[in-house]
């Protein structure tokens, strides 16, 4: 026993040994890195980090500017947080950086990075992205699909009028996620995943949010070399069982689709899988879908499309609520365009500028992704620094969206500052990256813009709202929780007390 100790104890001070002095000669090799604080053999600045990576990549910027380096155990990165550093990224140097980091479990659920979102830029990619933009997600598409969104929503409105009606209070997030997850759902199998009362088909709602929780998990092993083999943290074991559920439920309901489409009459609407299912079966593509393809892309859309929209929304009601005088400026507006006779439509809203401010001035303080991870496919020179390739990028977003020298009072809730600044949402303008930019840019803006506008207006419409399970609370707190989509510390809870009595929903 002692020779095995003895073994061990030489092992690991070689590695150490090694460790520094590799170290000792990167640091010494070259003055072009950019700034890096000290760290530690092995774990590199994984000690730095916290729960809130954002958090800390902004307190180590203001120390170390707007590009540093870091080493996650082995892995090397560099943090971005100012809009121009952002630009030198993302834009000039677009080509060197399109691709995205991957960890071990987002590679095995998605099947060997056979989906959209996480693939590596090249032929396969750019494919997704045009099968993505042109078809599944396009302006047609998405007017046909118009009554989903609309019929979720009153469903979502009448949920919220039962609650109004016996003074209950609701959990905003649970009933915000099921509306997201049903209009998605609906959207892409002709089927619900969550009913009125809570209860899920298929368990589709639970797996997906596993599924999230499989891809952003931090995974300790795919950072410290010497931990590679080892599944410390159950990671592995976790994302075995995510996939295998996976296969069971949509293997199961592709296979159903497939039995629908042989009976299907021509002409009829429709839905996103039916579409994938055409591609895979034209033998004209110039890259042939796989099953997998099918089953990764699926997985995207519902992680993109869900979570985000409904974690925008709950930011948005939470602002509001703290900020009475703004919330009664958005119903005042809403009262003078739409009236009290029908619901807010999807139609009204390019004539509520101040609701679109609104939900401009959410996603700047409380974007959907905090961080914008890239990897460099090669060597380049930013900024007169050296990046080599595969060294991962992190731009954080947040920073960004908060910067000093481009927003007046950036801390502050203020949807007024775009009622004069043209700013787009659309990435065009680098110090506000809420959706991305380039090529690599979210392709579901105008998805996300519908639900998010729409369900806020109607929200605002119909009800007052009074915060706390007993509608006592005077304001509620903006503790920021973990996730990949910068979600709430707390639940939500609030009164709703209903201003349209009967509310309008249409026959």
């Amino acid at each position: 026993m002692a020779d095995f100790q003895a073994y061990y104890l030489s092992l690991f001070l070689i590695c150490l040994t090694c460790t520094i002095l590799i170290w000792a000669k990167v640091f010494k090799s070259s003055s072009r890195n950019p700034p890096t604080p000290f760290g530690l053999p092995i774990i590199g600045h994984l000690h730095l980090l916290s729960p809130l990576p954002h958090e800390a990549f902004h307190k180590l910027a203001l120390q170390y500017g707007p590009m540093f380096r870091l080493f996650l155990g082995s892995v090397p990165c560099v943090v971005v947080s100012s809009p121009e550093t952002a630009k030198e990224i993302l834009k000039t140097n677009e080509n060197a950086f399109i691709d995205r980091p991957q960890n071990s479990g987002a590679a095995y659920i998605t099947y060997g990075l056979k989906d959209f979102i996480l693939a590596p830029y090249g032929p396969y990619w750019t494919f997704m992205k045009k099968i993505v933009v042109s078809q599944l997600l396009c302006k047609q598409t998405l007017d046909l699909q118009a009554s989903v969104r609309h019929d979720e929503i009153n469903r979502f409105i009448n949920i919220l009028s039962q609650n109004a009606n016996v003074g209950k209070s609701v959990d905003i997030g649970k009933e915000l996620m099921k509306l997201t997850n049903n209009v998605i759902s609906r959207m892409i199998l002709r089927k619900r995943c969550t009913d009125d009362v809570g209860k899920e088909e298929g368990d589709i709602s639970k797996l997906i949010a596993d599924t999230s929780a499989g891809v952003g998990n931090f995974n300790i092993s795919d950072y410290i070399w010497l931990f590679k083999i080892l599944d410390l943290q159950g990671s592995g074991k976790k994302v075995i069982d995510i996939r295998a559920r996976f296969d069971v439920i949509f293997d199961k309901i592709i296979e159903e689709h497939e039995v629908a489409r042989k009976q299907k009459k021509t002409g009829e609407e429709k839905d996103l899988l039916d579409m994938l299912l055409d591609i895979e079966q034209d033998k004209s593509m110039e890259i042939k879908l796989s099953r997998e393809n099918i089953k990764a892309l699926i997985q995207n859309l519902f992680m993109a499309g869900t979570d985000t929209s409904a974690s925008t929304l709950k930011w948005a009601l939470a602002q509001l609520i703290n900020h009475p005088d703004i919330m009664k400026k958005a119903k005042e507006e809403i009262d003078q365009v739409v009236g009290g006779k029908r619901l807010v439509q999807e139609s009204d809203i390019p004539n509520l500028p101040y609701l679109q401010a609104i939900v401009k001035e959410t996603l700047r303080l409380h974007p959907a992704a905090p961080v914008i991870p890239r990897k460099s496919r090669q060597n380049c020179n930013v900024l007169g620094y050296d990046i080599p390739a595969n060294t991962h990028i992190f731009i954080n977003v947040l920073a960004i969206n908060k910067d000093p020298n481009h927003w007046e009072n950036p801390l502050e809730f203020r949807p007024e500052r775009f009622e004069t600044n043209m700013v787009d949402v659309r990435g065009q303008q680098f110090h506000f990256l809420t959706f991305g930019t380039g090529r690599r840019m979210c392709p579901g803006i105008s998805l996300a813009h519908h639900i998010m506008h729409t369900t806020l207006g109607a929200m605002l419409q119909c009800f007052d709202w009074k915060a706390g399970k007993d509608g006592n609370l005077a304001s509620v707190d903006m503790e920021e929780g973990t996730g990949l989509t910068l979600p709430r510390a707390n639940p939500l809870v609030c009164v709703p007390v209903a201003r349209l009595n009967p509310i309008p929903f249409p026959i």
